[in-house]
């Protein structure tokens, strides 16, 4: 008979990896894998039902998020405090196994790296410019929680560093697009209709020389990181 009861942070870590294992590399137009029913129902729950106020919605913001760094909403010690879902979600992503997941089946390099969650939602008006990532992230993972019937088109744009739309990452709920930040991965969302709001997890991973230590799910990398 199979059991009823929740899978544990260990099962959850385990099921993550898995997923990594069976989702192949995609090459066009630089490396990066479409994930599918990527984070634990619970989770998705949490990130759902959150609710930061009106200050979080972004509509125009001039193609960079950092237009409005004042307002973003991260993971961080105070909503892990809050939400044990989204404590237990942190911990998922930053456990031995699923870091050691990314490295295997990625060829990310996280050691000496901190994790970074943060919610972002997008609304009528918003769009992104071309960007790479490259720097102080190490692994950039976006994951669509949209549910508003219009949200399978409402996925991340891989680009060429014109602006073209080259690929469009599914919008659709709890899939997910991953790649390995380089100067190659050109990225961001083209302007379009967004008739409700566009809800996105972003999962980095960052080195020593991020500063925004507030930002952090733990604060800077941890030893054994």
């Amino acid at each position: 008979m199979l059991s009823d009861a929740p899978l544990t942070e260990m099962d959850s870590a385990s099921a993550f990896v898995q997923m990594l294992a069976e989702t192949p590399c995609e090459p066009y137009p630089y490396d990066h894998w479409s994930l599918k029913s990527v984070l634990p129902s619970d989770a998705c729950d949490a990130l759902v039902a959150w609710d930061p106020g009106s200050d979080a919605l972004a509509g125009d913001v001039a193609g960079r998020r950092e237009t409005r760094n004042k307002f973003r909403i991260f993971v961080d010690e105070t909503t892990r405090a809050r939400d044990s879902r989204l404590d237990r979600l942190a911990h998922i992503i930053d456990s031995p196994e699923v870091r050691q997941g990314f490295e295997r089946y990625c060829g990310a390099s996280l050691e000496g790296t901190a994790l970074r969650l943060e919610l972002c939602l997008d609304t009528e008006g918003f769009w992104l410019e071309p960007h790479t990532d490259i720097g102080a992230k190490k692994l950039t993972l976006l994951i669509s929680l949209s549910q508003d019937e219009n949200a399978k088109d409402w996925g991340t744009d891989l680009m060429s560093p014109e602006g073209d739309s080259l690929v469009r990452a599914s919008g659709l709920f709890n899939t997910g697009v991953l790649f390995i930040p380089s100067d190659k991965t050109w990225h961001g969302f083209v302007s379009r209709p967004v008739t409700g709001v566009r809800r996105t997890l972003i999962v980095n991973f960052v080195d020593s020389s991020w500063r925004a230590v507030h930002e952090l799910a733990f604060g800077p990398a941890r030893s054994g990181h």
